[in-house]
């Protein structure tokens, strides 16, 4: 404390999540997807780290997963880290010319359709009420508000 004593402040630990802004052509990726006990929303692809995982494997991972596309040109675009009493990093990538290279392998509480949508019909959903992601639509209605982050932000996705 300021005057030298202690205190204990309690604090919740989770396992670190990524999620990604796939692109193809001028195109962006969005998942619209149901998981029990939440409705349908949009969001982006992604989820949970594994144990001692690099962010960077766990979003190519996931990727993968949910969409059974593939990406050599990898940018992390920002981490975000919660306010509050939560030790939960989260990490968005940019995933650009993703390919198809399987089918997608869903965990069996996923239900993910994959929405082809342009830069300014993303920029709209994920400032919804139903875009699961808080941290990233602040980020977004940010980035609407000033030209020049926003013309950034499209020159980091393609």
């Amino acid at each position: 404390m300021f005057d030298g004593t202690t205190e204990i402040f309690e604090a919740i630990k989770r396992p670190g999540t990524v999620q990604v802004i796939p692109t193809i052509g001028n195109k962006i990726l969005l998942a619209y997807e149901e998981q029990p006990g939440k409705p349908r929303a949009y969001s982006l692809f992604g989820g949970r780290m594994e144990k001692d995982e690099e962010p960077i494997h766990a979003i190519k991972r996931e990727l993968l997963e949910e969409t059974g596309m593939e990406s050599i040109d990898w940018e992390l675009y920002k981490e975000y880290i919660p306010e509050g009493k939560i030790e939960w990093p989260m990490y968005v990538y940019i995933a650009r010319d993703c390919k198809k290279v399987t089918e997608p392998k869903l965990d069996a509480g996923e239900k993910i359709e994959i929405k082809e949508v342009t830069v300014d019909a993303f920029l709209e959903i994920v400032c919804r009420e139903d875009f699961w992601g808080s941290n990233v639509s602040l980020d977004m209605l940010r980035i609407k508000q000033d030209p020049q982050k926003l013309a950034t932000f499209k020159a980091k996705l393609f």
